[in-house]
């Protein structure tokens, strides 16, 4: 078949594979799937650190398989699974979790696929009414999509709706924060305030109506915790007046702050305060839970989700208008997430006969609610949000005791298993290292290749030119003590020796 896709000179960036002899009676399919296929692993491109002085490079691993708390590439070491991706496979990896196979198919042997607009199927109806429970049905109806950025692209668009039903179509303005991101779409991007991943695309983002405050990140703050927090709030205030309050449709925001500032979580009070000036102004509360929600907060056996763990929810004054989920909802066993909406919200949709004007191809795809509803249960059946909390802690600190001290690691936070790692070049004014010099990813690249311990790398949590280096770690719910203490001891090696080598 020779390539299968081509390098010529129009297409210089598609990446040549090798020729490929198809034995007789075997499909090309077959020799790709196979377990044998290892000449493919020459194939990816080497990926070069971005600094010109550097002789590192790195090549992608070929996975072959990965079971448990591992990854096992075609070759090499196995890997230890630190971070599930990007905090997707929170039950780990394999067959182990039985229950979630069996539910998959299950579903795939009654229907795969039922056009959302032509039937209600069971195995959505069952998640809504799971999920809208465990908010304490705080949230009454679910919208069930594919990705994160799809689930905010969606709420966007449904609290501009919502506003049209309220007869204020003035309302079109969307305030978000700087270093902030939201997704990959152009929706979710314009809401993004992240700039590197906004760069590229700047030029056909919305600008006009996606409006961005100073960032919640009480690390790099020099006040004191009740002066940052009003200052935070009255950026708010300022910006909801300079608009004009009557044309914000709404805010939205990460309880516990993912890939842009690597697991900041907010200040005491701040979602309450947040809460409050939105709905003075008659605007929606947006939280975007794809990354630190469902679970991976949790700090009791009954928090699913990251707001029920602040202490100022027990006044039940900080649940969201619209929240959106991902990630751990259905494990990465299929693309899954959604849009939950308040019951408040939904009781006006229902009694005013009002429809959300959406709706895309796998909109409430029967085995992605399967799916989605198993992963759900296997977590509350084996109790493994408690496990969450307990390893949670020991993972800070345990992390504290070995990097805390290190006078390039600027700041160890989060809360369950969702840890950051900043690191910085000067420790006393928290000044962040050069761009170029790549520093969260040279901790990435060896982590993996020397340490064999795979960890979540992002930049820009700093400033808004892009500097600022992190790590994060994000292990799966079922973790154990053993493993946790095994992933501290392999990412403080490699902490250790790209700093050597610096």
């Amino acid at each position: 078949m020779g390539q299968l896709l081509s390098t010529s000179s129009k297409h210089p960036h598609l990446i040549p594979f090798p020729a490929l002899t198809v034995p007789h009676g075997k499909a090309e399919a077959d020799i790709l799937l196979s377990d044998s296929s290892s000449e493919l692993s020459s194939s990816f491109p080497e990926e070069k650190n971005s600094n010109n002085d550097s002789q590192e490079t790195y090549t992608i691993p070929l996975l072959h398989r990965a079971k448990g708390h591992y990854y096992h590439p075609l070759s090499g070491p196995k890997i230890l699974d630190a971070c599930g991706g990007a905090g997707v496979a929170c039950l780990g990896h394999g067959k182990s979790n039985k229950s979630v196979i069996k539910a998959i198919t299950k579903q795939l042997q009654a229907y795969q696929y039922a056009s959302y607009a032509h039937f209600r199927v069971d195995p959505v109806l069952q998640l809504e009414k799971f999920l809208c429970e465990s908010t304490d049905n705080k949230m009454g109806k679910m919208y069930l999509m594919c990705s994160g950025s799809e689930a905010t692209e969606a709420a966007l668009k449904f609290a501009l709706e919502y506003h049209v039903w309220n007869s204020q179509p003035q309302r079109v303005n969307i305030i978000s924060r700087s270093h902030s991101y939201h997704g990959t779409t152009l929706g979710s991007l314009s809401a993004s305030g992240h700039t590197a991943r906004r760069a590229p695309f700047t030029s056909i983002l919305n600008t006009s109506h996606f409006h961005h405050l100073p960032p919640c990140n009480p690390y790099r703050s020099p006040l004191s915790p009740e002066d940052y927090l009003h200052e935070q709030i009255s950026h708010l205030e300022s910006l909801f007046l300079s608009l004009n309050p009557s044309t914000v449709a709404a805010v939205i925001l990460e309880p516990i702050v993912g890939a842009a500032l690597a697991c900041a979580p907010p200040l005491p009070n701040y979602l309450t305060s947040v809460k409050s000036l939105c709905h003075r102004h008659g605007a929606l509360l947006i939280y975007d839970e794809v990354m630190c929600g469902m679970g991976r907060t949790s700090s009791s056996p009954s928090h699913l989700h990251t707001w029920q763990s602040f202490p100022e929810n027990s006044s039940n004054s900080i649940s969201p208008d619209l929240q959106t989920i991902a990630k751990s909802l259905s494990a990465g066993y299929l693309p899954a997430s959604a849009l939950l909406i308040s019951t408040p919200i939904s009781h006006f949709m229902t009694t005013r006969n009002k429809t959300f004007t959406h709706g895309h191809t796998y909109q409430s795809h029967p085995p992605a609610a399967a799916a989605a509803l198993a992963v759900q249960l296997h977590i509350q059946h084996h109790n493994l949000l408690s496990n969450v909390s307990t390893q949670g802690s020991l993972l800070i600190k345990l992390l504290k005791e070995k990097l805390a001290a290190h006078k390039n690691v600027g700041d160890i936070r989060g809360r369950g298993l969702f840890v950051g790692i900043e690191f910085v070049r000067d420790k006393p004014t928290k000044q962040p290292f050069d761009k170029h010099l790549d520093v969260a990813g040279r901790v990435h690249r060896t982590a993996v290749k020397n340490w064999q311990v795979l960890l979540y790398s992002s930049q820009g949590c700093a400033d808004d030119d892009g500097r600022g280096d992190a790590v994060m770690v994000m292990p799966a719910y079922d973790v154990t003590p053993r493993e946790i203490k095994e992933m501290v001891r392999r990412i403080a090696g490699a902490v250790e020796e790209v700093f050597r080598a610096l």
